[in-house]
């Protein structure tokens, strides 16, 4: 076994004792049938601070032979366990429980999430544990009202409808938000009667498996939840091809969805793909334009860029171009980068060695393509994966900084003649999860809306989301709708009873 990390070097900076009390319980164990467990291999990998590049955990390393456990417990809880038959109001109880134990833990959570992935201390406060939070309690409502619906069929007959669990649920989630995806993916199939295997990122274990404490926490039956870490080709690729799993729901990479589909096809098991982007923000000339800076820079840098969503292709009309581009290269440039658990922060690290590799990579693509530097450009140096956030100018529709998705804090802006030019430049892509439009014409906001291909269009905004209203994509960004009374779709089958009268 690798040698135990320093919890107080790899954690330095974090202010909550439960934070370096949960990290010192090394190595992290999967969850299987309400018991933390090695894994079978007795693996383990390292979960990084991506902000010093020290080890802040041993994890247990999940492959086929734990999903096939975790796909024992679950099936045994769905089939002979009371959670899919539970009265709905009791089950609503459990998840509203997890929401109110999100919220006592909020700011253990929050710095366990910064030191995980590396993104800054407000973003996790503000952002991502507060609407796990939401998300729970928001699907918690729904669980009495998951109704079917009786039919005027043959006067002989008594003909209604039943909205059932689909079974046993694996989930893949990603690394960029894991608390909030972890939570999109739980509290719907969870709120359906649905049991669930869960597989966080490799990258960022940590809070699922905080979360997997907190759910044995709200006396959730053993096997509901299962939460195994471990590597795509291995958990992944088992929870994807596994005959005892009906359904499949993974957010990540367009190439990994393809590869999940693929291994479906055994038992043609439902799947549900939030898959990448390349999303457009489009500018024009009437708009509010230090909203439009200040937001398109929201849109780019949150997270690091990397985020599904991310308007990286800015499209601004050729009149205000020039004026557009100074400022966000001006805002980029004062963005602060470093310390992801200083307040002050605004952007902190990568999250991988790999993904700073992949990053810096696009940059040199996007130099020599011939595209301007005009903000960035380069790593920040020295210990972390930190990269200055990034404007590109004098981009082209057709260079590969605006085509393939970089998943990172850099932006590309592009020069458009009119209202059609934007629309054809925007959707000349093969993804089509979010895009945005910036005007204070309402007819033109609202034509150019339901022009673009997109999942998600915002109108002088960019990046909003709530538990009401559905997320997912066009094209290759996916399908299948997260959230709002949609994700209940995912996770339920209907059946038609006819009852001879």
């Amino acid at each position: 076994m690798a040698a135990l990390p320093k919890v107080e070097v790899a954690a330095a900076g974090a202010k909550q004792s439960a934070v370096i009390n949960f990290l010192k319980e090394s190595p992290k164990n999967l969850l299987i049938g309400g018991k933390f467990v090695a894994a079978k291999s007795g693996k383990v990998f390292e979960s990084i601070n991506p902000a010093n590049e020290e080890v802040l955990a041993l994890v247990a390393e999940g492959d086929a032979a734990d999903i096939d456990e975790a796909v024992k417990a679950a099936r045994g809880a769905f089939e002979q366990g009371r959670w899919p038959s539970m009265r709905p109001a009791e089950r609503a109880r459990y998840l509203f429980k997890v929401a109110d134990l999100i919220e006592a833990h909020s700011e253990e959570l929050a710095e366990l999430e910064t030191l995980d992935n590396g993104k800054p201390i407000w973003e996790s406060r503000v952002v991502d544990v507060p609407f796990a939070a939401e998300t729970f309690r928001y699907y918690a409502g729904w669980v009495t009202k998951i109704y079917g619906e009786t039919n005027p069929s043959d006067p002989s007959m008594f003909n209604f409808t039943l909205h059932e669990p689909v079974g046993v649920c694996g989930q893949i989630i990603p690394w960029n938000f894991p608390l909030l995806m972890a939570s999109w993916k739980l509290a719907p199939a969870l709120a359906c009667g649905n049991t669930v295997i869960l597989k966080p990122a490799e990258q960022t274990p940590l809070t699922a498996l905080r979360l997997g404490e907190l759910i044995l926490e709200a006396g959730l039956p053993d096997g509901v939840v299962n939460v195994i870490p471990g590597f795509g080709p291995t958990a992944g690729g088992a929870i994807a091809a596994h005959p005892g799993i009906d359904k499949v729901a993974f957010t990540g990479s367009t190439e990994v969805g393809k590869e999940i589909l693929k291994a479906s096809a055994g038992n043609l098991k439902r799947i549900s793909l939030e898959l990448g982007g390349k999303s457009p923000n489009i500018i024009f000339p009437d708009t509010d334009m230090k909203r439009a800076v200040g937001s398109a820079m929201m849109g780019v840098f949150m997270t690091q860029g990397q985020v599904c969503c991310a308007g990286t292709r800015i499209f601004v009309e050729q009149g205000i171009y020039e004026q557009f581009a100074e400022a966000l290269s001006q805002g980029a440039q004062k963005m602060t980068l470093g310390n992801p658990l200083d307040p002050k922060t605004k952007m902190g690290p990568v999250v991988s060695r790999e993904q700073y590799d992949r990053v810096m990579g696009y940059v040199k693509i996007g130099k020599d393509e011939g595209a301007k530097v005009a903000a960035g450009g380069e790593a920040a140096g020295g210990k972390g994966y930190f990269i200055k956030p990034t404007v590109f100018t004098g981009v082209c529709n057709e260079m590969r900084i605006a085509r393939e998705e970089i998943f990172g804090p850099v932006a590309a802006t592009i020069p458009f003649k009119d209202e059609d030019d934007a629309v054809l430049q925007g959707n000349d892509t093969t993804y089509g999860l979010a895009a945005a439009v910036w005007t204070r014409d309402v007819s033109r906001a609202v034509r150019v809306a339901r022009r673009l291909k997109a999942g998600t269009v915002w109108v002088n905004t960019y990046g909003v989301l709530d538990p009401i209203s559905p997320f997912g994509g066009y094209k290759q960004s996916g399908f299948g709708r997260e959230l709002g009374r949609y994700a209940l779709e995912l996770y339920t089958q209907v059946k038609s009873v006819f009852v001879a009268l």
